[in-house]
């Protein structure tokens, strides 16, 4: 008879291990570190008061290198999509005809949101798994007066990050009083953006994402030219009017009672980045995006995106033929390790690996290792070691940045 310790070995071979946290692989919100969540837990203060108004400040003066702009920026408490909508209706009249540029799921949802507020638009749509063409985006705003387009930075369906620059460029030199509204939810923080030196009018992003914080707030710089828009919209706006948020900011308030809890979170992410360095947070998005992708093809697992324009923030990967995809992932799952799933018309087709916020390589490399054990056990055929060997090769390439100061503070 086998010894009763070795048969409480093999049962702990064969079982999960329970884990006090996951490590979160979706797309937003993503984990937060563990002195942003303290924050997050502050006692509440007075947003009217001196202690508010400077804590908003640092916001928007640490949020202007990444959004690349000299521009106020408005903090507005709500998801990303209530940032993408406050874009529509404050620069937009209805009947303005609008060129939705859609790459996916939420290129396909802002097209909605100015259609909802009555902009008559027209829609260039790209394949799933591929990034806007200039050239086309071009040739339909020739000879359309089009009052604004609509693009998506970071198509988070489909692990698609469009070229943005190129875009404004072909945007400028077609119709260059058209309006350009940019959708950063998940791409902004994590990857340089350059809005005054591209030329863009309104830019999104949302607290859940790059920023290290729980959803609730959204960030929407705009430009000169877009400021002066407002003037003239006429979509109906109260709590998303831009003008408010503007006039309140230069008392050290927002219009509306905000979301504090979650505004000291972003403070005290943007302390984190800044101790970090901007180009660290790059360097260390680009190695775990990299580590993210050799590791899922060392696992067999074919990706989504086109090479030439894949996100640096998110990897859509194909379910392969065969893979009871349900229970493979509630193994993984009771692992720890969590997933995202397709969205739209790729549900149940794609699976997908978030890599933005706090991330780091060593966390990538533990979901690699996740999904291996899983594909093993699975039957598929896998070399044990090769993929997280792959992943780690590919971050080291990379230029595999250090530990983030965010990971241990």
């Amino acid at each position: 008879m086998r010894p009763s310790g070795l048969r409480h070995h093999h049962r702990l071979e064969t079982r999960a291990v329970t884990r006090f946290e996951p490590n979160l692989r979706i797309p937003g919100p993503t984990s937060l570190p563990p002195s942003v969540r303290e924050a997050g837990g502050r006692q509440m203060i007075n947003h009217r008061g001196p202690e508010f108004a400077a804590m908003l400040g640092r916001i928007q003066t640490g949020m202007r290198p990444y959004f690349g702009t000299q521009s106020e920026i408005a903090v507005l408490s709500c998801a990303g999509t209530g940032g993408l909508e406050a874009a529509v209706v404050n620069v937009l009249s209805p009947g303005d005809r609008v060129l939705g540029v859609s790459i996916g799921a939420f290129g396909d949802r802002f097209a909605k949101i100015a259609e909802v507020y009555g902009a008559a638009v027209d829609r260039v749509s790209a394949e799933w798994g591929h990034a806007a063409r200039p050239d086309e985006v071009r040739e339909r705003l020739r000879g359309g007066d089009y009052r604004a387009v609509l693009l998506t930075h970071n198509e988070t369906s489909t692990g698609v990050m469009n070229p943005i620059p190129d875009l404004a460029a072909a945007i400028h030199q077609e119709s260059p009083e058209t309006l350009i509204l940019v959708d950063s939810v998940s791409a902004l923080g994590a990857v340089p953006f350059e809005m005054d030196g591209w030329g863009t009018d309104v830019v999104v992003t949302g607290s859940q994402k790059a920023w290290m914080a729980a959803p609730g707030l959204a960030m929407v710089a705009a430009s000169e030219r877009a400021w002066a828009a407002m003037e003239i919209a006429q979509m109906p706006r109260f709590y998303l009017d831009l003008r408010r948020h503007r006039e309140s900011a230069r008392s050290g308030e927002t219009p509306w009672t905000p979301a504090i809890a979650v505004i000291y979170q972003v403070d005290e992410g943007l302390r984190l980045m800044a101790a970090e360095g901007a180009e660290n947070v790059f360097a260390r998005h680009e190695a775990c995006a990299a580590a993210t992708r050799a590791g899922l093809e060392g696992l067999g697992f074919e990706l989504f995106a086109d090479a030439a324009n894949r996100s640096t923030t998110v990897t859509a990967a194909w379910i392969p033929d065969g893979v009871d995809w349900k229970a493979f992932n509630g193994e993984v799952k009771r692992r720890g390790v969590v997933l995202a799933g397709g969205q739209g018309k790729l549900a149940g087709k794609v699976f997908r690996v978030g890599h933005l916020g706090s991330v780091t390589v060593d966390e990538i490399l533990g979901a690699i290792a996740t999904l291996e054990t899983v594909s093993v056990t699975a039957g598929r055929p896998v070399e044990v070691g090769a993929a997280v060997a792959a992943a780690q090769r590919a971050a080291i390439e990379a230029g595999i940045a250090r530990v983030p100061v965010a990971a241990g503070a």
